[in-house]
């Protein structure tokens, strides 16, 4: 890839990465239905990226990490993986693949409320526009959820869980922005991982000692959890930090929005999800909305003359 530029590396990555995530909602809460819980699968993915992480970290250039810098990694991780990924992977054994999906689509309200208040980004009537109109969509999932008497439709607790989840890595995005473009990808990860199983896996390995049935756990199982620590997680995380290090973390937020498209499509497909009027209009809701907050200007470009190049970041 080094003839491509370095924005449309960083865009690619991160457009790779949503269809893969994509993908582990159904995948997931497939998992999550034939023997592991929301608990079981976060521990694997913890496990799996410290190893993987580490391991990879061999084969990359050493960097030297001050003990200011890996002190700062557990806040980091603490956000981008703890608080994340359990709200979202027990929100989704809760809730339907379609919702959990559609609910990574508000973290661009979040980013954007938080570089306002924390990198001083400045509020558009684009931004306003394009944050309330996605407001409108998430409001629309909730409440069909609420009047929902079907799992396949959606849960108002696991919403409100996925919803929680994508606070916080947005709140990661922004507060760490700065130490993730200082490192490499490998580096990043492998003390982000390394901080999550320290403070985790004391008390979440009891539970996956203790309430796996391994037995009776069926070999399509083991291959969908193998997704998502391998992919889901492992080439997802690198994509991500790839292009958090070339764009803003707005930017980064908003290409949650082609999780939903792939997500309901399979989750319609396999039938353990159902695609409701109400669901479309709310994805209708949040992609303008998306697209609105996408062509407000940064902090920077208002500052200097405007980019005419193709890529703006």
């Amino acid at each position: 890839m080094s003839h491509i530029s370095k924005p449309l590396q960083a865009h690619l990555s991160i457009f790779s990465a949503e269809i893969f995530w994509g993908l582990m909602a159904p995948i997931g809460k497939e998992a999550m239905t034939h023997g592991i819980d929301g608990i079981d699968l976060v521990t694997f993915r913890v496990l799996g990226g410290v190893i993987l992480f580490w391991i990879s970290s061999l084969f990359a250039p050493k960097e030297k990490v001050p003990l200011k810098d890996k002190l700062k990694f557990i806040g980091a991780a603490v956000f981008g993986l703890i608080c994340n990924q359990f709200c979202y992977n027990i929100g989704l054994s809760i809730t339907s693949p379609n919702n959990a999906s559609i609910m990574t689509t508000t973290m661009p309200i979040f980013a954007m409320v938080l570089s306002l208040l924390i990198l001083k980004e400045p509020m558009t009537l684009k931004k306003v526009s394009g944050v309330f109109i996605g407001c409108i969509g998430a409001l629309i999932l909730i409440l069909t959820s609420v009047s929902a008497n079907n799992a396949k439709v959606g849960n108002i607790h696991g919403d409100l869980l996925c919803l929680t989840a994508q606070c916080s890595f947005a709140l990661y995005l922004t507060l760490y922005s700065p130490l993730v473009k200082k490192y490499s990808v490998f580096t990043t990860n492998k003390w982000m991982f390394l901080w999550a199983s320290i403070m985790i896996l004391p008390f979440s390995g009891h539970h996956v000692i203790t309430t796996i049935d391994w037995a009776n756990v069926p070999a399509t199982t083991l291959w969908e959890t193998g997704y998502v620590v391998v992919i889901g997680t492992y080439a997802c995380y690198l994509l991500t930090m790839i292009a958090q290090q070339t764009l803003r973390p707005t930017v980064v937020s908003i290409y949650n929005y082609v999780q939903p498209i792939v997500a309901v499509t399979i989750s319609v497909l396999i039938g353990i999800g159902v695609f409701k009027w109400s669901q479309g209009l709310a994805i209708i809701c949040v992609f303008f909305g998306v697209w609105l907050v996408t062509h407000s200007k940064s902090k920077r470009e208002l500052t200097v003359p405007e980019d005419t190049s193709i890529h703006k970041h």
